[in-house]
């Protein structure tokens, strides 16, 4: 089943980072990247194959912090 989750992310700053950012969750399985930008993401995921802690951690391990809305 797909559930949307909204990301607030610090540290970002410019296109640079929104790519690395996309990136990043783009390879976590089960994710739909829906939308980037500066300080912000939104992904649908497949609640049954991920959870939502793996997809804030994609984009903690390249350097920035995200947290759910």
């Amino acid at each position: 089943m797909s559930q949307t989750l909204k990301l607030t992310i610090d540290g970002m700053h410019c296109g640079s980072c929104v790519n690395r950012v996309t990136l990043a969750l783009k390879k976590v399985e089960s994710v739909d990247v829906k939308q980037v930008s500066v300080g912000s993401a939104e992904v649908e995921y497949d609640e049954t194959k991920v959870e939502p802690a793996e997809i804030v951690e994609s984009v903690n391990r390249i350097g920035f912090s995200a947290r759910q809305n």
